[in-house]
């Protein structure tokens, strides 16, 4: 569908490349032990993930900082399962697990192998809202780094996507004209929506299995992207 098209393609990192689930409960299941917080790591991920999205989308509209997300989850997170954990070891978990989850390097099925047939075809770049200081360290550990050329994150672009200078930012450095780039990532708002304002073609990966849509295409699984370039 974009072979005779696309020239870039760009990939979100959470949630479409990594797999920040998997990832993040293994980092959970370290770090309690660590300091002996004594929940259900199930009954607690059941909470906190919702609550993380919710948070997550509060950050990219800029109506909590960075420290307010990082505490605020896991706050609100042990309050929902009646889990008594004072504040201040909260702030020792939130530092822990940001300095644990790249150490976890577990990424979709299909992912290497679809990076693989499409870097001898494509120039590939990421645009993430992921914290600077871990995501070149999640890429490098998990080896997919060196698939990619450009990498745009929130903090260089002084925005969060879906805000359109972020993408506009990645097409800059990419040397790219944004008819000729195609945007692949899970979230419909910030990496779909946010793209196609920026004139991306956009390739939906429904690693979230919501609701089927009509905004653009929209892929299950990774090796169907093969089917598109």
């Amino acid at each position: 569908m974009f072979k005779d098209i696309v020239t870039d393609v760009f990939f979100d990192l959470d949630h479409t490349l990594w797999d920040f689930e998997k990832n993040s409960a293994l980092t959970f299941e370290k770090i309690f032990v660590i300091y002996n917080i004594n929940v259900e790591l199930s009954q607690f991920l059941e909470v906190y993930i919702p609550i993380n999205l919710e948070y997550w989308k509060l950050y990219r509209e800029e109506k909590v900082t960075k420290a307010q997300l990082r505490f605020q989850r896991l706050r609100k997170a042990f309050d929902l399962i009646g889990a008594d954990v004072k504040d201040d070891r909260i702030h020792l978990l939130a530092e822990a697990y940001i300095e644990q989850l790249s150490s976890f390097n577990h990424v979709f099925q299909g992912t290497v192998e679809v990076l693989e047939y499409l870097k001898p075809r494509y120039r590939l770049h990421i645009i993430t809202n992921g914290f600077e200081e871990i995501q070149e360290k999640k890429m490098r550990n998990s080896n997919i780094r060196h698939f990619f050329d450009v990498i745009v994150n929130s903090e260089m672009a002084g925005v969060k996507k879906p805000n359109p200078i972020i993408f506009q930012l990645a097409l800059k450095n990419a040397q790219v004209a944004p008819e000729k780039a195609l945007m692949i990532g899970d979230s419909l708002e910030a990496d779909i929506i946010g793209a196609q304002q920026t004139g991306f073609h956009t390739l939906h990966f429904n690693s979230h299995n919501g609701p089927r849509h009509e905004i653009c295409q929209m892929i299950h699984q990774l090796d169907e992207i093969k089917s598109f370039l």
